[in-house]
């Protein structure tokens, strides 16, 4: 199925839920007291591969976890709640080409997100990272497609871990149809 991406910005699209089954708690401190984990922690979200064990200190304790894409001509919008409330978001965003992951966390983010590796190509804090992928083109439309994953609802803060999962997030990603699309 291809999608036209005509220009950047919001557009309505299809959402979908997808509720995780329960398995076996894990346990987790916080503060000194208990909590636990009654949930799974997925291993993809949305249709992409993350490192499972990367993701879980940015999730909190909880009972249910959810996953809902929000599919718009011009992004895929990943939102990963715990008990109802958002916890991480991910995002696959086609933008305007020719710039760099910093002009586009502009658009995602009033935050300040300082850190960088690969030249630039990856831009993180401790609790946000970007993205840019290499070969996800749109010629017709001259869009790239970028990335983004943010832990909204986590007080765990690690900048490393943000790298890790935003360099393995942004390379599934140019393994996956929405890249291929691009060059439809």
């Amino acid at each position: 199925m291809t999608r036209r991406r005509p220009v950047p910005g919001p557009r309505s699209g299809a959402f979908v839920a997808v509720v995780l089954a329960v398995l076996t708690p894990t346990v987790t401190a916080c503060g000194g007291d208990e909590e636990t984990r009654d949930y799974s922690v997925p291993d993809t979200l949305c249709g992409v591969r993350v490192d499972a064990e990367e993701l879980t200190p940015f999730l909190p304790p909880g009972k249910k976890l959810s996953v809902k894409p929000k599919v718009r001509p011009t992004s895929i919008w990943c939102d990963v709640a715990v008990d109802g409330k958002l916890a991480v978001r991910t995002v696959q965003k086609w933008w305007q080409g020719g710039v760099d992951t910093a002009y586009f966390l502009r658009s995602q983010t009033l935050e300040r997100v300082e850190k960088t590796a690969d030249e630039g190509r990856y831009v993180y804090s401790d609790w946000q990272a970007f993205g840019k992928t290499e070969g996800c083109v749109d010629e017709k439309y001259e869009q790239e497609l970028y990335t983004g994953i943010q832990a909204y609802g986590s007080d765990h803060r690690d900048a490393d871990a943000m790298k890790r999962l935003i360099v393995s997030f942004t390379k599934e990603v140019e393994k996956s149809d929405e890249c291929d699309e691009g060059a439809s």
